[in-house]
């Protein structure tokens, strides 16, 4: 029986998703290594795990979907509450449901969703400094919200990707990209088909000085033509960055929070 996962993470304590030890092991680096532990307790019966798209060490999830294949007879609930009472704190499995054989977490996906937060004052956080990064400066939100939308569509985002990047071409689909001021937070949310590594993170961290008004708008477009990451910002700290969740087909019948509108193919972010 193959079963989907919803998995919400802290990623503050981890080296990120992958798996850097053999499996079975008693590594705890990982969410991965940690999550395979607790379901292969569950199982009594070794198991792995595919995910819809992989964090770096100290990227957060809410709702990280996942796949394995197990024939240990247990229902969904028992596979939820069972892993997460095996798991750390930092770490819980949301929902479970099984899915057809030929549902894949990470190729059945249509497009992934990520959100990164600011705080956006003179003094650095205290409460909540896990999930936000800072900038001190002045940002406006607006401009750089402007200077983003040249990056929708479909191109070569070889600016953004870092030289540790193993994909074997640049080009993704960037299907929403918005910056918007809450308080003393700037938000920018960002959907596509699929991301290159630190690619969010590249895109904000030019995107910053834009705000700080070191860079005009156009600029963005400049370095998207360029294809040269040398030249584009610097790579935002990890902390505010959030996999908020991949999304599916309806034909796979997932919760709805992962789930692509019947009326639309990329939801508003």
């Amino acid at each position: 029986m193959r079963y989907a996962l919803g998995v919400e993470y802290d990623g503050g304590g981890f080296l990120g998703w992958q798996r850097l030890s053999k499996p079975g092991s008693d590594d705890e680096s990982t969410v991965q290594s940690v999550l395979e532990r607790a379901l292969s307790f569950v199982a009594n019966a070794p198991v792995e795990t595919v995910c819809a798209g992989r964090t770096d060490a100290g990227v957060h999830a809410q709702c990280q979907v996942v796949h394995f294949d197990s024939g240990a007879r247990r229902d969904p609930r028992g596979w939820m509450l069972g892993a997460t009472s095996r798991l750390p704190a930092s770490v819980c499995v949301r929902w479970c449901q099984p899915v057809a054989d030929d549902f894949h977490a990470r190729f059945s996906a249509r497009a992934r969703r990520y959100r990164y937060a600011i705080l956006n004052r003179a003094v650095r956080p205290a409460l909540g400094r896990q999930y936000l990064s800072w900038e001190r400066l002045p940002l406006d939100a607006d401009a750089m919200h402007r200077a983003a939308q040249s990056l929708l569509g479909e191109h070569d985002f070889s600016a953004f990707r870092t030289v540790h990047c193993q994909a074997p071409h640049a080009r993704r689909n960037l299907q929403a990209i918005a910056v918007r001021r809450d308080g003393e937070q700037v938000i920018v949310t960002v959907q596509a088909n699929a991301f290159l590594h630190h690619m969010v993170r590249n895109i904000v961290g030019s995107l910053l000085l834009v705000g700080r008004g070191e860079q005009p708008e156009d600029w963005m477009a400049q370095l998207l033509a360029g294809r040269d990451r040398t030249v584009a910002g610097p790579t935002a700290p990890p902390d505010g960055l959030v996999f908020v969740s991949p999304l599916y087909p309806p034909q796979w019948r997932l919760p709805a929070e992962v789930t692509l509108g019947a009326d639309h193919t990329a939801p508003s972010l």
